[in-house]
C-alpha cells in the first residue's frame, strides 16, 4: 500500500513563480519578489521566501502589463506551460499607465 504525501499548504513565492512558469528562471523569480514592486493579498512583498497559498492574490507588473493572479493550486513540479497555467487564474491584465493616465509606451 502506498500513500501519497499530503499537498503542501504553502510554498516559497520565488519557487511558485518559477514552477508556474511566470518567471523564466529561479533567479528572475527571486528578483521579481525582492524588487519591492510585488504585492500579495494587497501587501508589498520584498522577500523571495514569502509563503504563497491557494487563494493568494498576486499583483505585479510584467512586460508592460499589470497582472493580477489568483493562485488556484500549488504546483508539484516545473512541468509544461499548460500545467503551470493551470495553477493560477489571470484576473486582470491591463497596460501600465503613466502618471498622466496615458498608456505606457513600450
Amino acid at each position: 500500500m502506498t500513500t501519497r504525501a499530503p499537498a503542501p499548504e504553502s510554498m516559497r513565492l520565488d519557487r511558485f513563480l518559477w514552477w508556474a512558469r511566470i518567471a523564466k528562471s529561479r533567479e528572475r523569480a527571486q528578483a521579481m519578489a525582492c524588487d519591492g514592486h510585488f504585492r500579495m493579498d494587497g501587501r508589498t512583498i520584498d522577500r523571495a521566501h514569502a509563503p504563497v497559498r491557494v487563494g493568494s492574490i498576486l499583483t505585479f507588473a510584467q512586460a508592460g502589463d499589470v497582472r493580477v493572479l489568483r493562485v488556484e493550486s500549488l504546483p508539484v513540479r516545473r512541468g509544461p506551460p499548460a500545467e503551470g497555467r493551470a495553477c493560477y487564474c489571470d484576473l486582470v491584465t491591463s497596460p501600465v499607465s503613466s502618471v498622466d493616465g496615458s498608456p505606457h509606451a513600450a
